[in-house]
């Protein structure tokens, strides 16, 4: 699946992609010191690999297109960060936005991944990215919602969120720690 949008190509990843999604995902998600480390370079390697694999091998199995696929700049042709969908286990009726009957069970969605590079942040590129996953969820593989989850702290994610329409629910629990503020989408296509 390659999606493109006015300014963005979104494709499935390939092996070349590492050094430079291995950068923006340190910067961004880590502090940025294992950028030139090799363990951590083959760590990534592996997981890019394996989402270039989930691309060939989840569309031969008709099954739902999880895994993070390249955000490249249509002008330039430059990576510039990560989307995907990811399948979310977890203690989801915590939130009452998004089951209506309490249980104890832990209960699987549909989320919506994005990460842009901090050199290319503030420029409506995760919006943009992200609403083309969305469109392709809803039009294409017909899912009734995606959400989208995030910490207290992460306004910018936050702001991402409303700015596609998302509802934000705030976990009245203090965990898990990363489920405190989370979007939903419904499809209403």
């Amino acid at each position: 699946m390659i999606l493109e949008t006015p300014r963005l190509c979104i494709r499935p990843f390939v092996m070349d992609d590492v050094p430079t999604i291995h950068r923006i995902l340190d910067q961004t998600f880590g502090n940025g010191t294992l950028i030139d480390d090799e363990q951590a370079l083959r760590e990534r390697a592996s997981y890019i690999q394996w989402c270039a694999l989930n691309q060939e091998w989840f569309a031969k199995l008709h099954q739902m297109p999880y895994g993070d696929r390249g955000v490249v700049l249509r002008a330039t042709g430059q990576l510039i960060g990560s989307v995907g969908f990811v399948a979310l286990i977890d203690a989801y009726s915590q939130l009452p936005e998004l089951e209506p009957v309490r249980t104890n069970y832990n209960t699987p969605e549909v989320g919506l991944y994005w990460v842009i590079d901090p050199q290319h942040q503030n420029k409506g590129y995760a919006s943009e990215a992200a609403r083309a996953m969305i469109d392709y969820a809803f039009q294409e593989l017909a899912l009734a919602r995606i959400i989208a989850a995030t910490e207290h702290t992460n306004h910018a994610s936050q702001a991402v969120m409303r700015k596609l329409g998302m509802t934000l629910a705030v976990n009245p629990l203090s965990d898990p720690q990363w489920l405190q503020v989370v979007g939903i989408l419904e499809n209403s296509t």
